[in-house]
């Protein structure tokens, strides 16, 4: 299942950065084009810009900090996955999943001098921009987050009833 899950996380990265690239390769900074429309209501556009920070850009500029925290959530991530996640099907794909876009905005921190690409721009709402990687981070968490309400205590549970 290890081998899987690093596959898989390579996978998240590799088609992130790839993503990535293009757009680097054909926008200018800022630039923005239509990308999903269904009749004239206009869902996404394809707007490339660079972002310093986290989510919302919340501490922008803070790269070495930004690396760290990412450095030590994905240590917990891949301890969590060695250690728990071979029993519950939901609990190791939340961790890939994160992991993956972890990894690909993490490579983004790294050889971009700190920028993160971003390049989804939701037209429905005002939202903030965004990547394949985030995509990946915020799914992985909403499912580790319905694991841990939902059947975290049961698997515990469970646990300590084959223990004895």
């Amino acid at each position: 299942m290890l081998i899987l899950a690093v596959f898989v996380i390579l996978a998240i990265a590799g088609a992130d950065q790839i993503i990535k690239y293009w757009i680097v390769q054909n926008f200018e900074l800022y630039q923005e084009k239509p990308f999903l429309q269904i009749g004239s209501l206009d869902i996404m556009h394809l707007h490339f810009i660079e972002n310093t920070g986290s989510a919302f850009s919340s501490f922008a500029g803070q790269t070495v900090f930004l690396l760290i925290i990412s450095a030590l959530g994905m240590g917990v991530c891949i301890y969590s996955l060695i250690r728990y996640a071979k029993k519950n099907r939901l609990l190791y794909w939340s961790l890939v999943m994160i992991l993956g876009g972890a990894l690909g905005n993490m490579l983004d921190r790294i050889f971009r001098g700190g920028r993160v690409v971003d390049y989804l721009d939701l037209q429905l709402f005002d939202f903030a921009i965004f990547n394949l990687a985030d995509c990946f981070v915020s799914v992985g968490t909403v499912l580790l987050m319905v694991y841990i309400a939902f059947f975290m205590e049961k698997e515990e549970k469970r646990q300590k009833n084959d223990n004895t």
